[in-house]
């Protein structure tokens, strides 16, 4: 019995159609990553490498910019409005986000122990969040009016001398901490949701040994929310370091005829001359784009420090936990 020789396999034709089946799937991953790269490309790196060289120009956004090497860059070891500009910043960060942070926790464990109106409690503080910061900073400096405002006119009655608020140096931070701490609802409901979802099974098992509402929000609750607390800290703390249209709504807005242009901007004393209210005083007043992108490569490099530092805080503190 004779049988047939099997033909031999093609393995030119084989490797032929394994390459261009990965050629495919290359141009494949290509098309889906070129909307993320051409977004990358046009909103972050242009944008990073040109501010890299205007910082050693000198440009007026008028006339063509000019080479003048690394002046503008020492120009901040003598600008004192700068250190004003970082420690308003540093007050807003080390200050101004735990408070909130805070505050926004606490509604939202009270909201999640609520037996009644949890729904119309969330709504209530949720709302203010919706409203435009302008509107919103507006509307505080309308309430704490010094002579006229609601808020004073309600502490005369108690027989209290209500402060300047917005017109006093020493309370104008403040009272723009009461204006965020009024605005927390996004942080609340962020924390209510991780809140929530903490098992029910540990808070039992936590009863069965004693413990209080204190140790169980400690050992319990903390541990379960940390990836939520450590994303709102960071988020909370890159927001307050470009800490801007509120403290320009409100020094604007109240500077009336004491100041102008310029000069309306941190009021009063500039004691609201946040780093970002610095920059764009710098780069949009005075039109002085080369030191203004220098102070915006600073801010990035800041933020970028400050992010990464709470990031490995947080991942030491959940391994000590």
């Amino acid at each position: 019995m004779t049988t047939l020789p099997l033909r031999p396999r093609n393995r030119t034709t084989a490797s032929t159609r394994s390459a261009g089946r990965s050629k495919r799937v290359n141009w494949a991953v290509v098309g889906l990553m070129a909307p993320w790269a051409l977004g990358f490309t046009v909103f972050f790196a242009y944008p990073l490498l040109a501010n890299v060289y205007l910082s050693l120009t000198r440009y007026d956004l008028i006339s063509p910019a000019t080479y003048i090497g690394l002046d503008n860059w020492a120009f901040l070891l003598h600008d004192e409005a700068l250190l004003t500009g970082v420690r308003n910043s540093a007050w807003i960060l080390l200050i101004g986000v735990p408070v909130k942070l805070v505050f926004a926790f606490f509604v939202a464990l009270l909201i999640s122990r609520a037996r009644r109106g949890a729904g119309l409690l969330r709504t209530v503080f949720y709302l203010p969040h919706l409203m435009p910061l302008v509107a919103a900073a507006l509307a505080f400096v309308v309430l704490l009016n010094p002579s006229s405002g609601p808020v004073n006119t309600l502490l005369s009655s108690v027989g209290i001398d209500g402060p300047l608020w917005f017109d006093d140096p020493r309370w104008a931070k403040p009272s723009l901490l009461m204006l965020d701490s009024w605005m927390v609802g996004n942080l609340m409901v962020i924390f209510l949701a991780a809140v929530l979802d903490v098992p029910q099974q540990l808070y039992e098992a936590a009863d069965l040994d004693g413990a209080g509402k204190l140790r169980k929000l400690w050992h319990v609750t903390l541990p379960a929310v940390r990836p939520v607390l450590v994303f709102a800290a960071v988020t909370a703390a890159i927001d307050a370091l470009q800490y801007f249209t509120q403290a320009y709504v409100v020094a604007t807005s109240l500077s009336g005829g004491a100041t102008t242009g310029a000069e309306s901007l941190g009021y009063p004393n500039d004691s609201t001359l946040f780093f970002p209210v610095l920059l764009y005083k710098q780069g949009f007043r005075y039109f002085n784009m080369g030191y203004a992108s220098v102070l915006a490569l600073l801010l990035f490099a800041v933020s970028f420090c400050v992010a990464f530092v709470m990031l490995r805080r947080a991942s030491r503190w959940a391994s000590d936990m």
